[in-house]
């Protein structure tokens, strides 16, 4: 006899601030939230790059699947080589925090 599963309920699609590496004003993050397709988060992505006395510090925000949570690694923009951290959150535009872009000179 074969098995049947009914899922009860369809996943659901969660909004979420984005903007794209490199942002180039915090507030293309905030002003149109996405609807992810089903199945994706909320991501909150840092990089940090350095060259010299100069230090910049982006922020990413987007949809992603899951498997994309927690990582980190580096990417090459503006010149330099960024670290990067990926964050994610699963409720509807958690990934507000964080939304500006700092340059700082040292």
């Amino acid at each position: 006899m074969k098995e049947v599963i009914f899922s009860c309920c369809p996943p659901v699609s969660l909004f979420c601030y984005t903007c794209v590496f490199p942002a180039i004003s915090p507030l293309d993050c905030i002003r149109f939230p996405l609807k992810c397709p089903p199945g994706q988060v909320c991501l909150s992505s840092r990089a940090v790059g350095q060259k010299g006395d100069l230090r910049v510090v982006l922020y990413e925000k987007s949809c992603v699947l899951p498997a994309l949570c927690g990582v980190t690694g580096e990417k090459f923009a503006l010149g330099l080589n960024f670290t990067f951290i990926n964050e994610c959150c699963n409720t509807h535009l958690c990934n507000a925090a964080g939304l500006w872009i700092k340059f700082k000179i040292t």
